[in-house]
């Protein structure tokens, strides 16, 4: 009895393990399960590159094929100075084809090259099914960067970057719309793009919705990534280039028999950089109560009461709404008030888009009339500068009435009782001398007096010290509403406690994203308040700029600097182990430390 079997022709594909045993022993369980015996066929053994030409940091892939056999061992990555190759993977593919069987196994490594040249990968061996297979050398050329070659140009046509800007002209602290968008006929996402960003602070980044856009009769797939951007100075300044790491299909790709492409590239497409023209703020007509704000904002105030007695509070909710930096706006109008003890605010961020620029930042401000003198709360007022208009606006809230009412009340006067008249026929008061007791009769045990009782003669000191408390608190307090300086450092070391906490929290749950997000915020705010700057215009600009001519020790500058790399980064990189971010929160909390204990001045005052 003949029993015949017919296939048609099936490409499947999945990964195998590394060892050669394993894969041995699925290829030998696959042929039994499957009752058919291979077409004798040689074993052959080849290497070849999907690119011949690279740019500098651009990648080709090494492909290490065996075809009817398998290898004893894994290939090893070969050594070629001046290459960079690194495994990334390897596949397995069979086919049927009429009862005719055949595998291939590949291995994939990527190649990089940090400097322009032309490299030779030499011939390389492996034992296969007892027997020396050798492959031919190859040929890899490296050109500068920008430079183009024969991939780039057909790549051109099919994925291009290009990095767009609402404007090229700001003020210093303004801020300014991005977008860097992504022009595809096909094309998969390596990693999001990374911009060059020196001389700026760079906001969120958001990804929107795919679209379709016509160009040259050609419809390609447009990825948009939103963000923005602050100067933190002034000049001509560079903006870019962007980079983004592409998977494209190879010129030569081949195609599955289910229309799949099989053969893709990396390629990391460049868009070009921007010149942007930073303008410093205008040194004419400051008010005095600008601190930094730039942008468009208005101002609301509420009162809890306007009738108090002296020493009672009153609470003032001031809103400051619009667009711009709103979590780093500052009010110091009420700190000039005459007549009123103004303590620190609590505040409250309110955004209302999702970069977190527009909203409503809520300060709650409790301040104490001093005498029954006071008729009314000062004008509130904040200053911001209008890139609009180009000059500086002042909002208001007028003068608002109030009653204050004296802290004690006048003594009542005390009333006479008259001495009645006593009737002529009542006895009068005995005055004679009392006889002495003949007899003691029960005697009563005396305690010794309260003046003798150590408790006694202790609770007299407790309201002394209360009052001590009392004063020393009032002290502590008038201190911290006339040293601006000093209230923002201890408003920005309750900060940097809540906000280590929750670094330990983010590590612990492994959200990277929010993890260097929060450590961005707590440099700013620490460098901020040391360098006496606003906290949205920290950048790492300031290691060179601002602390190395303050002579800050360079173990510190050393352990800034790679923190604020290990931000930028982490906007590209992919996701982090939580093990790695909590062996990074003792370094930003260390930092931090440092930063608390140098006695820095900001240079600009001299």
């Amino acid at each position: 009895m003949k029993v015949h079997f017919r296939f048609s022709i099936f490409d499947f594909r999945f990964p195998l393990p590394r060892q050669g045993s394993w894969i041995r022993l699925l290829l030998l369980t696959l042929f039994v399960m499957l009752g058919f015996t291979s077409s004798a066929l040689a074993a052959t053994f080849t290497a070849s590159l999907d690119r011949s030409t690279i740019s500098v940091n651009e990648s080709a892939t090494l492909l290490l094929k065996f075809e009817a056999g398998l290898p004893a061992d894994v290939p090893a990555a070969p050594n070629v100075p001046g290459l960079s190759i690194a495994s990334i993977g390897q596949s397995s593919q069979f086919n049927f084809i009429n009862g005719q069987s055949s595998s291939v196994l590949s291995y994939n490594f990527l190649v990089r090259a940090a400097q322009p040249g032309d490299y030779t990968i030499p011939a390389l061996s492996a034992m296969v099914d007892g027997k020396t297979l050798t492959s031919q050398p190859l040929k890899l050329r490296v050109v500068k960067s920008g430079e183009p070659t024969p991939e780039s140009e057909i790549i051109g046509k099919n994925a291009f970057l290009k990095l767009v800007a609402a404007k090229n002209e700001v003020y210093l602290g303004e801020v300014l719309p991005l977008e860097i968008r992504l022009y595809a006929r096909q094309g998969n996402l390596r990693q999001p793009p990374q911009l060059s960003q020196d001389g700026f602070t760079v906001g969120k980044m958001i990804q929107q919705p795919v679209t379709k856009t016509p160009i040259n009769n050609q419809y390609y797939s447009l990825l948009i990534y939103k963000t923005f951007v602050i100067p933190a100075k002034t000049g001509r300044l560079l903006l870019g280039p962007a980079t983004m790491l592409l998977a494209v299909p190879h010129p030569n790709a081949r195609v599955s028999v289910f229309g799949e492409i099989i053969d893709w590239m990396d390629a990391t497409l460049t868009a070009e950089a921007l010149t942007i023209e930073v303008s410093p703020l205008p040194t004419n007509n400051v008010p005095a109560d600008f601190n930094g704000a730039v942008g468009s904002y208005s101002l609301n105030l509420a009162l809890s009461t306007n009738a108090v007695t002296v020493g009672d509070p009153i609470t003032l909710t001031v809103q400051i709404g619009g667009n711009g930096p709103i979590e780093s706006l500052t009010l110091s109008s009420l700190d000039k008030w005459r007549d009123f003890k103004v303590y620190p605010p609590i505040t409250k961020v309110e955004t209302t888009d999702q970069f977190g620029l527009g909203g409503i930042k809520t300060f709650e401000q409790a301040v104490i009339p001093e005498n029954a003198d006071t008729k009314e709360l000062p004008p509130v007022t904040f200053s911001f500068f209008d890139p609009e208009q180009k000059s500086y606006r002042t909002v208001t809230h007028p003068a608002t009435p109030i009653v204050v009412r004296p802290g004690t009340a006048t003594p009542a006067q005390p009333a006479i009782v008259a001495t009645p008249t006593l009737n002529a026929n009542e006895p009068r008061p005995a005055t004679d001398i009392v006889h002495i007791k003949s007899r003691l009769g029960t005697l009563a045990q005396i305690r010794a007096p309260l003046i003798e009782q150590t408790w006694f003669v202790a609770l007299q000191g407790l309201p002394l010290l209360a009052w001590l408390s009392v004063l020393l608190w009032r002290k502590r307090e008038e201190e911290l509403a006339n040293n601006p300086r000093l209230r923002r450092q201890r408003q920005v070391a309750e900060i940097s406690r809540c906000g280590l906490a929750e670094l330990r929290r983010l590590a612990a749950a492994n959200q990277a994203e929010e993890f260097f997000a929060t450590t961005f915020r707590l440099l700013q705010e620490q460098l901020g308040e040391r360098l006496d700057l606003p906290a949205s215009a920290i950048t790492e600009a300031v290691v060179e700029e601002r602390l190395r001519p303050c002579g800050a020790p360079e173990e510190t500058l050393t352990a800034l600097g790679e923190i604020f790399q290990r931000c930028n980064q982490a906007r590209y990189a992919p996701q982090r182990s939580s093990q790695e971010l909590v062996s990074l929160a003792p370094n930003v909390e260390s930092v931090l430390r440092q930063l608390q204990r140098l006695n820095l001045s900001n240079p600009n005052d001299e």
